[in-house]
């Protein structure tokens, strides 16, 4: 069929700087490009260790009734996390994954004219989001390439700024910031300015750092978290906002109905009474993850410390790496879209799964080495 309309000049507002957003490869597509019957995905950051039973019990208890529209409010889900946070149901934004609910806040907030500031390697979702929304993104650089310049983004907080959002733990380059820092950039941020605390891998931290919830201070403070990653949920695409009712209230009018669909908020509802199996998940992913890194320092390739369920790999020759990792079944992600070229993420998985990547690394590695 012949195109006869120029679509991009019939657009509303211009796509030529919008560039979706690329998720890690699936095993089914580098099977069919390499010819193999055996891959490791350790792309995307899952839980390799899939979800609960509780959580995989009510999924299947609720599959009966997917004929019926899901509860469009989340009720019994809101409720639960509600409780959990020590927050009311009004507190809580729930959204087809914590990506749906970032871009649910941006939109809410920012337009043409105004302006969002991001760190430059923090979540590229911001960027996308912003830029969808016809707003301009600030992105500041890391003051050490990978944690966020905390004085660096306020001084680039003008009259225009409608929007700060912060990943912590950030991803791709796995830096933490403290809890005292953080209070002291929202103290000296405008109390007009809405700031998105993303907290994905919370869960890794939570022994450490301590829940931020309740903890932080600012009246614009928008905390999001996922059950895509620790709850290992990814499939059903499930995360939330914790904020003011009355900013999450505004937001909620941009919300699609029945956005969580049945079966993500039964799984999510049964995730969250598991906590058990949560805390002993979490426990083995970190005990796996400190084994990848000194794996990775014994190697000379170990990029920096990582505070989420990933390792990071620096070489001079990382795409290279990339690509033999792939040729042999183990799918790693290459971080060139954030400007850092020499790096790779890891996700951490299995130690089955981590053992075919020691094991599959070393030979390569040999190999560049004698190149």
């Amino acid at each position: 069929m012949t195109n006869t309309v120029d679509w991009n000049r019939r657009s509303v507002r211009q796509s030529a700087h919008l560039h979706p957003y690329i998720p890690g490869k699936p095993v089914e597509q580098l099977l069919r490009e390499k010819g193999l019957t055996k891959a490791v995905k350790l792309a995307s950051n899952e839980n390799p260790y899939g979800p609960a039973p509780a959580a995989i019990k009510a999924i299947r208890d609720a599959a009966a009734e997917v004929h019926r529209y899901p509860n469009g409010d989340c009720t019994q889900l809101k409720k639960a996390l509600a409780e959990r946070h020590g927050v009311t149901p009004a507190n809580i934004l729930p959204g087809n994954g914590s990506n749906e609910v970032l871009e649910l806040i941006i939109r809410s907030f920012a337009g043409a004219g105004d302006e969002v500031v991001y760190a430059a390697r923090g979540f590229i979702v911001y960027a996308l989001a912003t830029t969808a929304a016809g707003a301009t993104g600030i992105a500041v650089a890391e003051k050490d390439g990978l944690t966020h310049d905390l004085d660096g983004m306020l001084a680039a907080v003008n009259e225009r700024t409608k929007l700060v959002c912060i990943a912590n733990p950030n991803n791709p380059t796995g830096s933490l910031l403290g809890e005292a820092e953080l209070q002291a950039f929202l103290d000296a941020l405008p109390r007009d300015v809405v700031v998105i605390l993303d907290e994905a891998y919370f869960e890794y931290v939570q022994a450490v750092a301590g829940d931020s919830i309740g903890r932080l201070n600012h009246p614009g403070l928008i905390t999001c978290r996922t059950f895509s990653k620790a709850y290992g949920l990814a499939g059903l695409r499930i995360g939330y906002a914790v904020g003011d009712a009355d900013l999450l209230a505004l937001i909620n009018r941009f919300r699609e109905p029945f956005n969580v669909s049945l079966l993500a908020q039964a799984a999510a509802l049964a995730a969250l009474s598991d906590t058990r199996w949560l805390a002993d998940t979490v426990a083995e992913s970190l005990s796996e993850r400190a084994r990848l890194e000194s794996f990775l320092a014994d190697a000379g390739l170990l990029g920096a410390a990582s505070h989420g369920n990933f390792v990071l790999l620096r070489h001079a020759k990382a795409s290279r790496i990339a690509s033999e990792l792939e040729n042999h079944g183990v799918i790693p992600r290459p971080l060139g879209p954030y400007g850092m070229p020499d790096w790779l993420r890891i996700s951490v998985g299995s130690p089955d799964e981590n053992d075919s990547f020691i094991s599959t690394l070393n030979p390569i590695m040999t190999d560049i080495g004698e190149a």
